[in-house]
Protein backbone atom coordinates (compact mmCIF):
# COMPACT_ATOMS: atom_id res chain seq x y z
CA UNK A 1 0.00 0.00 0.00
CA UNK A 2 2.92 2.58 0.88
CA UNK A 3 3.92 2.34 -3.13
CA UNK A 4 0.47 2.92 -4.40
CA UNK A 5 0.32 6.26 -2.05
CA UNK A 6 3.68 7.14 -3.14
CA UNK A 7 2.54 7.19 -6.78
CA UNK A 8 -0.97 8.78 -6.45
CA UNK A 9 0.90 11.52 -4.37
CA UNK A 10 3.29 11.95 -7.92
CA UNK A 11 0.99 11.45 -10.44
CA UNK A 12 -0.38 14.90 -11.01
CA UNK A 13 3.11 16.25 -10.70
CA UNK A 14 4.40 16.63 -14.04
CA UNK A 15 1.03 18.56 -15.47
CA UNK A 16 2.57 22.11 -16.60
CA UNK A 17 0.91 24.74 -15.85
CA UNK A 18 -0.71 27.27 -18.47
CA UNK A 19 -0.78 30.91 -18.31
CA UNK A 20 -4.44 31.71 -18.36
CA UNK A 21 -4.44 34.88 -20.29
CA UNK A 22 -1.74 33.25 -22.95
CA UNK A 23 -4.54 30.57 -23.39
CA UNK A 24 -6.93 33.07 -24.00
CA UNK A 25 -5.68 34.88 -26.34
CA UNK A 26 -4.88 31.77 -28.43
CA UNK A 27 -8.33 30.58 -28.43
CA UNK A 28 -9.33 33.70 -29.31
CA UNK A 29 -7.05 33.77 -32.60
CA UNK A 30 -7.81 30.01 -33.14
CA UNK A 31 -11.54 30.76 -32.55
CA UNK A 32 -11.25 33.55 -35.32
CA UNK A 33 -9.71 31.03 -37.75
CA UNK A 34 -12.36 28.22 -36.82
CA UNK A 35 -14.31 29.39 -39.34
CA UNK A 36 -14.80 28.90 -43.20
CA UNK A 37 -15.33 32.19 -44.25
CA UNK A 38 -13.13 33.66 -41.95
CA UNK A 39 -10.31 31.37 -42.72
CA UNK A 40 -11.14 31.59 -47.00
CA UNK A 41 -11.25 35.83 -46.24
CA UNK A 42 -7.75 35.37 -44.49
CA UNK A 43 -6.31 33.17 -47.21
CA UNK A 44 -7.49 35.18 -50.02
CA UNK A 45 -5.64 38.76 -47.85
CA UNK A 46 -2.74 36.98 -47.91
CA UNK A 47 -2.84 36.25 -51.68
CA UNK A 48 -3.58 39.51 -52.58
CA UNK A 49 -1.06 41.94 -53.37
CA UNK A 50 -1.43 44.21 -50.66
CA UNK A 51 -4.42 45.66 -48.71
CA UNK A 52 -8.25 44.25 -50.64
CA UNK A 53 -10.97 46.46 -50.65
CA UNK A 54 -13.78 44.87 -49.19
CA UNK A 55 -16.03 44.38 -51.84
CA UNK A 56 -13.59 42.34 -53.69
CA UNK A 57 -13.87 40.30 -51.04
CA UNK A 58 -17.75 40.43 -50.93
CA UNK A 59 -17.72 39.09 -54.45
CA UNK A 60 -14.63 36.24 -53.93
CA UNK A 61 -16.28 34.31 -50.67
CA UNK A 62 -20.07 34.48 -52.58
CA UNK A 63 -21.24 35.37 -49.02
CA UNK A 64 -23.07 38.22 -47.83
CA UNK A 65 -22.28 41.59 -47.16
CA UNK A 66 -23.43 41.40 -43.57
CA UNK A 67 -21.52 37.90 -43.46
CA UNK A 68 -18.61 38.86 -44.52
CA UNK A 69 -18.24 42.37 -42.46
CA UNK A 70 -19.33 40.29 -39.22
CA UNK A 71 -16.16 38.18 -40.09
CA UNK A 72 -13.76 40.76 -41.07
CA UNK A 73 -15.00 42.43 -37.81
CA UNK A 74 -14.09 39.21 -35.80
CA UNK A 75 -10.98 38.74 -37.72
CA UNK A 76 -10.00 42.68 -36.59
CA UNK A 77 -10.38 42.11 -32.89
CA UNK A 78 -8.75 38.83 -32.65
CA UNK A 79 -5.64 41.39 -34.51
CA UNK A 80 -5.86 39.17 -37.29
CA UNK A 81 -6.31 41.90 -40.07
CA UNK A 82 -5.90 45.76 -40.24
CA UNK A 83 -8.29 48.08 -41.57
CA UNK A 84 -8.10 50.99 -43.10
CA UNK A 85 -11.27 53.19 -44.35
CA UNK A 86 -11.08 55.42 -47.68
CA UNK A 87 -13.93 57.48 -48.63
CA UNK A 88 -16.76 55.05 -48.84
CA UNK A 89 -14.55 51.78 -48.99
CA UNK A 90 -12.51 49.53 -46.05
CA UNK A 91 -9.63 47.95 -47.16
CA UNK A 92 -8.00 45.24 -45.12
CA UNK A 93 -3.98 43.26 -44.83
CA UNK A 94 -2.70 40.69 -42.98
CA UNK A 95 -1.37 41.29 -39.79
CA UNK A 96 2.38 39.84 -39.08
CA UNK A 97 0.58 37.45 -36.52
CA UNK A 98 -1.74 36.54 -38.93
CA UNK A 99 1.25 36.26 -41.51
CA UNK A 100 3.18 34.05 -39.08
CA UNK A 101 -0.10 31.58 -38.34
CA UNK A 102 -0.61 31.43 -42.15
CA UNK A 103 2.96 30.20 -42.99
CA UNK A 104 2.91 27.75 -39.47
CA UNK A 105 0.02 25.82 -41.26
CA UNK A 106 1.54 25.82 -44.81
CA UNK A 107 4.55 24.08 -42.78
CA UNK A 108 2.53 21.71 -41.34
CA UNK A 109 0.88 20.64 -44.16
CA UNK A 110 4.13 20.72 -46.25
CA UNK A 111 3.67 23.92 -48.23
CA UNK A 112 6.87 25.56 -47.67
Amino acid sequence: MGAESERETTCCETVGRVDAEALATDVQLLSAMGNDTRYELLRRIAGADGEVCVCDLEAAVGVSQSAVSQALSRLYTAGLVTRRKESNWRYYGLTEDAQVLLAALDQIRGED
